[in-house]
């Protein structure tokens, strides 16, 4: 009943969001913790083994087999907690900012809806309607609310996802033919016995569509621009959640419903998402315009996340578990940081910055500390993710694991170069005035500060809720591989 309480009180605090006008971001806000404070009571609940856990299985559509099925495991956990830890920072960072109508609100709580449908489906069916669920609010969150060339960007962003979307659905369909108990459900795809082939175009039906929601080299295009444009806090939501949907895709349906196309197509898919590491840090090195500059870090970062995935070790997988939740709180804190700057100054170009740290010490220290978080500094949430994360690469291939590393090295670089121009030297006219955080501002980043340092000295307590669920699963698909 709690899961059931978790998933659906988004809409209904999105309902109450939407007629209650006059107070829509408090109203949303509140929602947000509620939906928090369930999740943490599922937290107190949950036994972290191989089990799925406080299992909800409905007849829904009884003469397709379809069935709103639902449950929680070790690694479907990690990314529950991160979408309701995360929702109340996002809302709460739109306070005081020009947006603030019920639609708008209401729109961001249903797309957690959908996220957490997301996490939770154990019926594929279901799975792929939490999948366009959650796509249909941040459309008009960032049609409605973003730049001033939001439509044509969007428009790309919208063409790309439901392209992807479409693939996944054919494949879905297949697999649900082929079951004996006309079945949606992720045992019964698990236990098809396919031939090569047939799991090799499967394999690219699933891809398609996670690569592009991640995204992964080349199918990255729509991405830098969307993030530009939207507002910020859809970006947040895209950037800090969403493409957790495309990592989370691979892990739990990809891999383990293909095994043998992920045998013949997973080296490819490895060598994309390290081509992509490295040219996203290429691009990020030339970007004068703060935004672009987090997108393209964001896209080298999820490809490394990518790569450790596709190497198929513990050491890998378990570094992607935590790395997607520490990168959602980190790319989360750069976009608020990013949001500060062009709120205040009206400009996203970083060459017209500098000397902030001197008008603005609070705002300094929490840039330095989610900089820090970002480049993996030992200590801090990224480096125990990246460590396992290359660790997992090298098992693999020692050539692939130095390239990859580049991401660190490049990320270094250009992210202590802007933190340079940006916070230091001397001030100019745009920055002298520049106020310091306050309020919902200081709020924010003093969380996210505080799970950057917490997390980087204390990573045990999320590796052990997602380790004995990753080790049944990558036995489950090695026994299916033979090796």
């Amino acid at each position: 009943m709690n899961l059931l309480l978790l998933l659906f009180f988004p809409l209904v605090g999105a309902l109450v969001t939407l007629l209650n006008s006059k107070f829509a971001k408090q109203s949303a806000f509140i929602s947000s913790l509620v939906t928090l404070a369930f999740a943490l009571l599922l937290l107190g609940d949950f036994v972290p083994d191989a089990s799925s856990q406080f299992v909800v299985n409905y007849p829904w559509i009884p003469a397709l087999g379809i069935n709103f099925a639902v449950a929680i495991d070790g690694i479907s956990m990690p990314l529950v907690l991160l979408t309701t830890g995360l929702f109340p920072l996002i809302i709460l960072s739109s306070f005081g900012r020009s947006i603030s109508q019920a639609s708008f609100y209401a729109l961001t709580l249903f797309m957690q809806f959908g996220l957490l449908l997301v996490f939770t489906a154990t019926d594929a069916f279901l799975f792929y309607v939490g999948w366009e669920v959650a796509l249909i609010p941040i459309y008009f969150i960032c049609a409605l609310w973003g730049g001033e060339n939001r439509i044509k960007v969007n428009m790309k962003f919208f063409v790309y996802t439901i392209a992807g979307s479409l693939f996944m659905l054919l494949g879905i369909i297949y697999l649900h033919l082929q079951t004996a108990d006309n079945s949606f459900s992720i045992a019964s795809f698990y236990n098809l016995n396919l031939d090569a082939t047939t799991q090799g175009w499967l394999f690219w039906c699933f891809f398609l569509a996670f690569a592009i929601k991640m995204p992964i080299f080349p199918f990255h295009t729509w991405q830098p621009d969307t993030y530009t444009e939207a507002p910020t806090t859809g970006t947040m939501l895209l950037s800090g959640i969403m493409l957790k949907m495309g990592i989370y895709g691979v892990i739990r349906w990809l891999i383990p419903v293909t095994p043998l196309g992920f045998l013949t197509w997973g080296h490819l898919a490895l060598i994309l998402s390290i081509i992509g590491i490295v040219y996203a840090s290429i691009i990020a090195f030339t970007q004068k315009d703060v935004k672009r500059l987090i997108a393209y870090s964001s896209i080298g970062h999820v490809g490394l996340i990518a790569a450790g995935i596709f190497v198929w070790n513990i050491q890998g997988l378990q570094g992607a578990m935590i790395q997607m939740v520490n990168h959602g709180i980190n790319v989360v804190g750069m976009f608020l940081i990013a949001d500060i700057l062009i709120d205040r100054l009206k400009t996203r170009e970083i060459a017209t910055m500098g000397g902030i740290a001197k008008v603005a010490p609070k705002f300094a220290i929490a840039f330095l500390i989610v900089v820090l978080g970002t480049v993996a500094l030992p200590l801090t949430n990224g480096f125990i993710g990246e460590f396992l994360l290359l660790h997992g690469v090298y098992q693999f291939n020692i050539w692939y694991a130095a390239i990859a590393g580049l991401t660190i090295i490049f990320g270094a670089v250009y992210m202590l170069r802007m933190y340079k121009a940006v916070m230091q030297g001397e001030t100019n006219e745009r920055t002298a005035s520049f106020k310091d955080i306050n309020g919902s501002e200081f709020l924010v980043l003093a969380v996210v500060c505080l799970l950057i340092i917490v997390i980087g000295v204390y990573p045990q307590a999320l590796l052990h809720i997602s380790e004995a669920s990753v080790e049944n699963l990558m036995n489950q698909v090695n026994s299916k591989l033979a090796f």
